[in-house]
Formats: structure tokens, sequence, C-alpha cells
């Protein structure tokens, strides 16, 4: 293959992307960007086609092949791979920058915008019309010269800096590793944990069969089992100091936080914005900083008094199960008492659940829910890795690690293929933590002139592995997230939009999390879990019995999670709304200023939360984190409908993928969620669902 990173196949030749490539392909793809956006400021007479649909166009090859670079290095780092994208990034960054910068461009697309003709336009290409001409604005486009020159400077800068930053949080968890011999150290562990841990030792060369040693990481499926099972304090303690060192020492974050704020601030300033978090938020839902900031804070005045009860009850069982005065709590000992509180309240143990909840059975269950909902059906193809060079097994589709799969779905009715997509679900040292979605390539309805062009996404994870001969056995959390991505995907795969810019998952950021985070309201309805919450060995649905104390638990800590979602939105919108009060402080200092009211004492106050706090400073949230308790907002609200009329209703799924999963951002959001629940959203309905009110 001559060209692997820009060629539109929907099976990407994943052993073919090599740094060389790499450097020479992405080039070219912008020197040809460069070219085709040459031909656009050239346009004597502008129409649609010559001048917004040209831009659409001019830089498909390098969004499809930086794309496919940066998931490489989110999913199989190497010093290779960040070499290359380091090298690259400033050019890729200073192209993007010139484009919207481009007095002539911006001047033609003016002039083609003021054509009579694009009044004749489909709605979808008028918006993309008005939303092309906004993006220039916040982009720069109206700056003087010299501003310019500043705006492309602040722009490389920020997207280097938060390379950077990545890097260090991924360095800074994977520097770190605890192995022991000593099996009395695992006591109160789960098999699972104790397993996974024993499996991770061996196959880093520590231990034997018949001499296991076990392995502690600070990957979260390593964490998690120990801050909340383990009763020894001594691991826990040990643990939860590895994870607050995290962003510190070798790996201190703090310098490229200062540095992230100031240029964030100078960008904001320049075009015109008080406040980076009104910038950030000028055109979606919010609208200002200041009202993405109220929401939180609201929500906060009606969190807080339960929160604190929470707390106070699981200070009190800890007092009393232990039989030790405890004024105030360890942090390391919150979880492990609140999840023994749990189990003496509603005699559930969460570790029960795995059995009935493994990988492919959840999947199969997940594919067949959604399936009936949105008329569409799956097909998985067999999968191989191979290295460069290596022929690809016939009937095989390419994967980047041999633990990916891939899957194509299908519309029922009218048998079109509406895209295609990878799964990689496991830990790896090489890969970024956490779950995401992302689109490899934006697809587009059937037009007179040609077919549908499939979409191709991707889903990440970082699950509990396979251990021994048992498959992959899930944390209920696990489950819901596998369910949250999923929902991401669908908002992609099942796009039908013509304007590629506008597809998908291109919509308000504080709305971008309705169609995943409402997908995990299934994790908890009972005739769901029948689909697939069955055990792993004898295929018997999950007993009744279990199933009821799942679900009368459900709401035990809810306020506890609450607030900590809240400290997240807090943190960030104080940063880029009141920027000024912080600027230059210690982190610390801010963090605990800012989240005096969010938290309780602990005998240990922990480090701020902002030394690693990827979202923000590496992931594209920065004044959007809030977006997930609005979204909450929205698809509580949302889900009643189905609640209302079949959680397995084809018709509601029908209207949803209708409404909200095809539209992508032809429309603008509030009008898309109208459409759905012909009303605004109830506000209460997510207080409610959390046992709050």
């Amino acid at each position: 293959m001559n060209a692997p990173f820009t060629d539109k196949s929907l099976h990407v030749a994943w052993s073919a992307l090599t740094p060389e490539r790499a450097r020479t392909e992405i080039r070219a793809a912008i020197e040809r960007a460069k070219a085709a956006v040459a031909a656009i400021c050239a346009v004597q007479e502008p129409t649609y086609e010559n001048t917004f649909a040209a831009l659409e166009s001019s830089g498909a090859d390098l969004v499809r092949a930086w794309g496919r670079l940066s998931h490489l290095q989110s999913v199989m780092d190497s010093p290779e791979l960040r070499e290359v994208v380091n090298e690259l990034m400033p050019e890729v960054v200073i192209y993007s920058s010139s484009v919207t910068l481009n007095p002539q461009l911006y001047a033609v697309l003016k002039k083609a915008a003021a054509q009579p003709e694009m009044q004749q336009l489909s709605a979808v290409k008028q918006r993309f019309v008005s939303e092309t001409l906004a993006d220039f604005r916040e982009n720069g486009a109206d700056l003087s010269d010299e501003q310019k020159l500043r705006y492309a400077e602040l722009t490389t800068k920020l997207a280097q800096l938060s390379q950077t930053f990545g890097e260090h949080v991924l360095d800074s968890t994977n520097a770190w590793e605890y192995i022991t011999a000593d099996e009395a150290e695992l006591a109160g562990l789960p098999d699972s944990a104790r397993e996974a841990a024993r499996a991770d030792a061996l196959s880093k060369g520590h231990g034997s069969e018949e001499a296991p040693q076990w392995r502690f990481t600070l990957q979260f499926t390593s964490v998690q089992p120990v801050l909340t099972f383990a009763e020894n304090e001594g691991l826990r303690s040990r643990v939860w100091h590895a994870m607050n060192d995290k962003g510190t020492g070798a790996y201190d974050t703090v310098p490229f936080i200062h540095e992230i704020m100031a240029l964030r601030t100078e960008k904001a300033a320049m075009l015109g914005y008080e406040r980076y978090s009104d910038y950030v938020t000028s055109r979606r839902m919010a609208g200002s900083g200041t009202t993405a900031l109220n929401f939180i804070n609201q929500l906060h005045e009606r969190v807080k008094a339960p929160f604190l009860a929470e707390q106070e009850d699981i200070r009190l069982f800890a007092e009393q199960a232990s039989g030790t005065a405890i004024p105030v709590m360890k942090p390391w000992d919150i979880a492990y008492w609140s999840e023994r509180r749990r189990k003496a309240l509603y005699d559930f143990d969460s570790e029960e659940l795995r059995p009935y909840f493994p990988m492919q059975g959840v999947l199969e269950g997940m594919f067949s829910i959604y399936a009936g909902l949105y008329g569409i059906n799956f097909r998985q193809l067999p999968t191989a890795c191979i290295k460069e060079g290596e022929s690809l097994p016939e009937g095989t589709v390419e994967v980047w690690h041999p633990e990916v799969l891939f899957y194509e779905v299908y519309d029922d009715e009218s048998g079109e293929h509406l895209g295609s997509f990878y799964a990689d679900w496991y830990p790896r040292d090489s890969k970024r933590g956490g779950a995401w979605m992302n689109c490899l390539a934006t697809g587009c309805p059937p037009t007179a002139e040609q077919p549908r062009r499939p979409h191709l996404a991707l889903m990440c994870g970082n699950m509990s592995r396979p251990v021994g001969d048992k498959p992959a056995l899930l944390t209920h959390r696990e489950v819901e997230t596998v369910f949250h991505e999923f929902g991401h995907l669908l908002h992609q795969i099942l796009s039908d939009v013509e304007v590629e810019s506008l597809a998908g998952c291109n919509v308000a950021w504080d709305f971008v999390e309705l169609p995943s985070q409402i997908n995990e309201n299934w994790c908890w309805e009972s005739e769901a879990l029948d689909r697939f919450a069955r055990h792993w060995q004898s295929g018997e649905p999950m007993p009744a019995e279990l199933k009821q104390k799942m679900l009368a638990a459900k709401n035990c800590g809810a306020a506890t999670f609450f607030m900590r979602q809240l400290c997240f939105g807090k943190l960030d919108l104080e940063l880029h709304t009141n920027t000024a009060a912080y600027q230059g402080r210690d982190v610390e200092e801010v963090d605990r200023e800012i989240l005096a009211d969010y938290r309780i004492p602990t005998t240990e106050p922990a480090n701020s939360a902002l030394r690693c706090f990827s979202h923000i400073f590496d992931g594209g949230y920065e004044s959007g984190y809030y977006s997930y308790k609005w979204a909450e907002m929205l698809e509580a609200d949302a889900f009643s409908r189905f609640a209302k009329e079949g959680i397995f209703n084809p018709a509601t799924g029908r209207d949803f993928r209708r409404c909200i999963l095809s539209q992508g951002n032809s429309r603008p959001a509030a009008e898309l969620y109208r459409d759905f629940m012909h009303r605004d959203p109830d506000t209460e309905a997510m207080l409610r669902r959390c046992g709050l009110v």
C-alpha cells in the first residue's frame, strides 16, 4: 500500500502505519491541503461547491492521517511514535491555524455566503455555512495581521503543552508498581483481583506457578479493588499514596498547567472574551461560562446536605464496625468502609455480580438491545494482527493488537452498511488510561451521485482482563462504561447528515454526552439485565434475589459520586472563569480554596486532581467537564420517555434514532431535544433518579 495513512478503506493497514510513512504522508497531505485552500482563495465567482464544499474536503487526507497516528499513540505508545507526533504536531497545528487566519480565504467565504443561491441550499448546508463562518471568527479570522501571528503561536504552543502533559500523566502512571510475595497482604481482595495481580506479575517475570507473587499498578483495574476491598490498611495506604503522587516529582505537571492557563487566557482575550470559559461555551447549550458555573453551584447546594450525611454515616459505620474512635477518616479508608457499609445494609457484595458479566455476553446482549430499538444489526469479522511486511490471512481484518475486535453495522430496512468499528477493551502499559470513542472516518448518506459512505469508528477501554481459563468478568461499573462508549459510537455510526463537519458527535459539547449517558440506564433495568447478565459457565440468568439486591443498593453512595463529579466540574470552571484569582498560585492551595465546600476533612489531604486532570489539559474538555452533569440532566429526563413507553419499544427507539442519533449538529441541540421529548428538559429528573430529592 503506497499511502496507508490516507487510504480511504474501512480496513486500515495498521502494520503499515510506520513513523517514517507518517512523516512522508502527513507532510504531503499538508501540501495538498494548502494547494486546495489556495485554489479556493483564487475563486472569482464563488458558489457553495467551489468554496464551502471545497473547504470541507480540502483537509480530508490530513484529518484521516493525523487521526490514525494520534490513535496509534494512544493505544500503542512507543518512543518512536512520540518522537514523530511531537515532530509533526507543530506543522499540523500551524497549517490548521493558517486556514482560519487566511484573510483571502475568509473574504471569499463571506462573499460566497452573500450570494443569492445560498438561500436555495438545504437547511443543513445553510447551517454549515453559518457554522463555518462562526468557526472562522472564533479562531481569529477577524484579528489584525500582527494578532494572527501571535494567535498561531498560541495554538501551536498549547497543542505541544497538552501533548507533554498527557505524556507525563501516562509515564507517572507506568512508573509505579508494587510486587509482593506475601499472600497475607491480599486479605479481603476478591479472587478476580488476586488472580489478575498474580497473572500480571507472572507476565512481567515475577514469581512462578509454584511460588506466586502479585503485582499492583496504577491502572484503574488494579487500584479500584485494593481501595474498595483490601482489608490490609497498609496495602490500601501504599496504593493511595502512589496514586496521589501521579503528576509529581520527575513527572511534575504543574509547570504545564500554569503555562496552559496563561496561554488560554491570552487567547480568549485576543478574541474579545473576558473569560476563557465564555469563549468555549459561547456556542454550546449553556451559552456562557457563568451559566455553566451557576449550574454546578446550584447542583452543589442541592447535593451538599445528602453528601455530608452520607459521609457521616460511613464514618459512624467505620467506628462501630472497627470498635475504634474515628474522628476523621483516612482518605484510603473511605471507599473501603463505604463498600463494607453497603454490604451490611443490603447484604450485597458487588463482586457477586462479576460471574454474570462476561465481556462477550455483555457485548452480545448490548448489541441485541440496540439492534431491536434502532432497527440495525451487527456482524463481527475475524481479525489478525500482523507485522509490517507480513501477509494478512485471507478473510480477516487487520487490527493494531491481537485483542482488538472488529464489527460492521447494517440497517435492517435498507440493508445498507452504515459503518464499521474496532473495539479494544483491555489495559496495556502502552495504552492511555480511561475509556473513549473516536471517529476514524465520517460517512455520508446516499445521494443521487453516490451510494452511502459508511462511518469508521473505534471504542477503547481499560476493563478487567481475562485471567487463566476465565473470560474477562466485568464489574457492573465496567458494564456501564461499555454501554456508555457504545452510546457515543451509535451517535457516530447512525449519523445521517450530508455535511461531514456537522455529522456524528460533532455537536455542542454539553450535548455530546446525552447519547452515551442515556445508554447506562439499560444497565439498571431488570428486563435489560435479563438480556446479558448471565453466568459465564452455566449461562443462567442473574438470580432475582441478587438482581434485587443490586437494584436496591443502586443509590447507596450516590451523593458521594455526584459530589465527586461536581468537584471536577467546579475545578474546571473556576479555573477558566475566575482565572486571575488563581493564576500562578500553588495548585494545592487553589484546589483547597475552590473545593473547600465540596469535600470532607481527612487525616491527610490529597494532592490536587489538577495534576492529572487529563480531561481539561489533554482531552478537549476545558471549560466543558460540566457537560457530564448537563447531559445527565438531559438523559435522565429523556429516558423517562423510554421508561413510560417501554425500554425495548422500537417506536420510541426509532424516534430517538431519528430525532437525536441521526441528526448530528444539523440543527441546534435544544431543537433536537424538543423534537424527541416535545418539551424542554425537566431539570429535576436527574436528582429524583439518584434519590437526592
